[in-house]
């Protein structure tokens, strides 16, 4: 159990300390303080009770009680006067104080506990302070590394001991082959050296998110068994102008004593974004502090032992002097997974999870393309929430196949109701869909049909490539486009009208035609790029440039995407109406059964029903009041023996030997 610091209890000793304080002021209730005069009157009409006296060398402080005789109530009241110490004070008060019988209690100052009553007076204000400087260290972070005014320390997490090694880190063999030589040289610097060959000082990971880069890098720290240095990089953009930089060099002052070691820099493009690109100017801070990290990077000091590793899926926004060589030298893209690779990353991920007998992690490979493993990692997580939801012992391959829808398109809404119109209206939409990826040869394998609604689709189709491929052909995204009109298409040739169902088709299927025109070159405008694949990424650095192309290509550009469109739309309408009885067929059965699988769609195609009827059907047992009477036990009949020429022979001799 970690031990409590002594200042976390200082706000309930404060609450403590006033709570005493009223009490003890509450009981002083008819205490009153009087002057010498007032009391010299008071001493005329009133009757003393018990007096405490304290003589001192210039003055008698005198504390008692009395009661006085024109009130009343004869209620008791406290006392306390200081007068002068003259003889005839003390006569005139031991006179006064003893008149009605009352008592005198002399007591000698020296006596008196001195350093109690300046306790006393102290130590509230002592314990005033210590609460008021408590509060402000809270509201400036707490902790010893987030003080207040301690802006210029370095945000940087060190982990000395990491656990991770290359074998949790699956699917990305050939950047593991690429990390290799930083692990050598962190281990053993020398062999380096002593080939005159020094090690990148910079590694840039660069891939989408969720492909394990962090990860990696914390790998190659355990593989070398070297410190590991994690920050963020908005941690080094403060609002004080040169907090960044001082951060900068606070994290590699830090590094340099730990040497040899490894600085991860994640989301680098929050810090090292190109400078003077904006619109009015850039952020000063953040480009003070971008320069910082260049001078330690590669500059005027020896950071040698220092591996920098950064990671971003921005790496066209980085400044060019970041990406030079001597600072980021080496350049690793870190891609999703390939079905061997999500196979790998499933398999890391299934080791603690109770997976049934009949789970296929290399099937739930095939039907996951373009997750990463972060996503995988979801999935099988979801497929162990939805197990426990339903109280099974083992997630079974329904909890995955759901896990994966989930994780798509979010939760099923069963509870939402269609009309019996809209219902067949998405059940003809999603099996055009299906029609399309089952007789066009380039178009998209189905995986899944279902009309339940998720998220904000009525219903969905899991379609998933033929083959991944890292290049696609004009071939492959028309028949992509005609696919994505599948759905659309069915309504009007059914229904003679389109619903608003269909605008993620037409975004999906817009944004892929207009790419083939203005970035790959498939049209008659020939290979001419007309338009930047990553978009403008700095509106100050491309306000002043204009468009790259006229309004006559413009123009142009229109008409053929248009025509791509037009032409997906005349080949698919053509493929449903050829295939009208089994674009009828799997609506219908999307209507009464509301999901079907790959299997049921292709048994639907070839044989009309959702089973296959050459696949040999399980017999089922008798039941218990319809069992047939076992037949009684025949004896075993002996099948004749062949008789060969010996048994002739034999019977032969045999009848002569009787004749003789």
């Amino acid at each position: 159990m970690k031990k409590r610091n002594w200042l976390t209890y200082l706000p309930t000793i404060f609450v403590i300390s006033i709570i005493i304080s009223l009490i003890a002021y509450s009981t002083q209730g008819n205490s009153v303080q009087m002057n010498y005069t007032t009391f010299e009157q008071a001493a005329e009409h009133v009757e003393f009770q018990d007096s405490s006296v304290t003589i001192g060398e210039t003055i008698i402080r005198v504390n008692g009680t009395y009661t006085d005789t024109k009130s009343s109530n004869n209620e008791r009241t406290s006392f306390s006067v200081i007068i002068p110490n003259t003889d005839k004070n003390i006569e005139w008060l031991e006179e006064t104080l003893t008149k009605d019988g009352g008592k005198i209690n002399v007591t000698d100052p020296s006596s008196g506990d001195i350093w109690i009553n300046l306790l006393a007076q102290v130590v509230p204000f002592v314990i005033v302070a210590i609460f008021f400087y408590y509060m402000f260290t809270r509201m400036g972070g707490g902790g010893s590394s987030n003080k207040a005014f301690e802006f210029a320390k370095s945000r940087a997490h060190m982990e000395q001991n990491v656990k991770t090694r290359f074998k949790d880190v699956a699917g990305c063999d050939e950047e593991k082959e690429e990390v290799k030589e930083i692990i050598d040289y962190l281990r053993n610097p020398k062999k380096f050296t002593d080939m005159g060959a020094h090690i990148p000082k910079g590694v840039l990971m660069v891939g989408p998110p969720g492909t394990g880069k962090t990860l990696l890098a914390k790998a190659v720290a355990g593989e070398a068994n070297v410190p590991f240095f994690s920050i963020s990089g908005s941690d080094f953009v403060e609002m004080f102008v040169g907090t960044g930089a001082s951060r900068v060099r606070d994290m590699f002052k830090n590094a340099q004593k730990a040497a040899p070691c490894i600085i991860f820099i994640d989301e680098i493009d929050a810090v090292g974004r190109q400078r003077g690109a904006g619109m009015g100017g850039g952020n000063d801070e953040r480009e003070q502090t971008l320069n910082q990290m260049l001078v330690e990077m590669d500059g005027m000091n020896d950071n040698g032992g220092i591996v920098v590793i950064a990671a971003t899926n921005r790496p066209d926004v980085l400044d060019p002097a970041l990406l030079r060589s001597g600072r980021f030298d080496r350049r690793i893209t870190v891609t999703l997974p390939d079905v061997k690779g999500r196979k790998e990353i499933l398999q890391v991920h299934a080791r603690n999870k109770k997976m049934a007998p009949d789970v296929s992690l290399e099937n739930l490979a095939k039907r996951t393309p373009g997750f990463s493993g972060a996503d995988l990692a979801n999935v099988l997580n979801e497929g162990a929430i939805l197990a426990v939801r339903n109280k099974e012992p083992h997630i079974t391959m329904e909890d995955l196949d759901e896990a994966i829808d989930r994780v798509m398109m979010g939760p099923a809404k069963k509870s939402k109701k269609y009309t019996d119109r809209d219902k067949r209206l998405v059940s003809y939409h999603e099996a055009g869909h299906a029609v399309i990826g089952l007789k066009l040869e380039d178009a998209d394998m189905v995986q899944k049909v279902t009309i339940i609604p998720r998220g904000d689709a009525g219903g969905y189709n899991l379609m998933t490539p033929r083959d991944e491929k890292y290049f696609h052909c004009k071939s492959e995204l028309l028949a992509r486009i005609t696919g994505l009109l599948g759905g659309r298409t069915a309504e009007q040739l059914v229904f003679g009208e389109v619903s608003a169902g269909a605008v993620n088709d037409i975004e999906q299927l817009t944004k892929i035609a207009k790419n083939m025109v203005r970035v790959y070159g498939m049209s008659s405008l020939g290979p001419i790029q007309y338009a930047d694949p990553q978009g403008n990424v700095f509106l100050g650095r491309d306000y002043a440039q204009g468009g790259s192309y006229s309004d006559g290509i413009a123009e142009q550009i229109d008409k053929e995407v248009r025509k791509i469109v037009d032409d997906c739309q005349k080949r698919c309408l053509q493929i449903l109406s050829d295939n009208r009885d089994l674009l009828d067929l799997i609506a219908n059965n999307l209507y009464e059964h509301e999901t079907l699988t790959n299997e049921e769609i292709t048994n639907l195609m070839k044989y009309g029903t959702l089973e296959n009827p050459n696949e040999p059907q399980p017999e089922l047992p008798p039941t218990p009041d319809h069992q047939e009477e076992e037949p009684e036990e025949q004896p075993e009949k002996k099948e004749p023996k062949a008789i060969d020429q010996k048994d002739l022979d034999d019977a032969f001799q045999e009848l002569t030997k009787k004749k003789d």
